[in-house]
């Protein structure tokens, strides 16, 4: 085994999405972008709805994740996400469709509308439309 892998678990409310091993894992915070090697400062931070891409040489395995928590401690990297999917089990038309609803509600929004809710729901449209585009 190489000396800079390092394993990975991605959990979600149904499944363990995907548990292997990476050398090199890229992924959104609240904070902004993150990149992660083998014995990174162990650290605990919130998930940002954003595309995870976990690298092994020159492989590269691509997923949309909408929200949690990441736990990254020396040689493991844990998060326990709301929702996370590979870019074949997105439905591109369902995703189409949600993002020009929640664009509609946007530009025609009423006090009735919560506006954050449609923000999260066409950012979540968006990078599900970004990651079906890498099957």
């Amino acid at each position: 085994m190489a000396d800079n892998i390092f394993d990975i678990e991605i959990i979600t409310p149904d499944r363990v999405f995907y548990n292997g091993e990476t050398d090199f894992l890229e992924f959104n915070t609240q904070n902004g972008e993150i990149g992660v090697y083998k014995n990174h400062i162990p650290l605990t931070t919130v998930l940002a709805p954003g595309i995870v891409t976990i690298h092994n040489g020159d492989e590269e395995k691509i997923a949309a994740i909408h929200s949690g928590f990441a736990e990254i401690l020396g040689d493991k990297v844990t998060f326990l996400a709301e929702l996370a999917e590979w870019p074949d089990e997105i439905d591109i038309d369902r995703a189409q469709a949600a993002k020009e609803r929640a664009e509609q509600r946007l530009s025609n929004h009423t006090a009735e509308i919560d506006v954050k809710r449609a923000e999260f729901a066409l950012r979540k449209a968006l990078i599900r439309i970004d990651v079906a585009h890498h099957v």
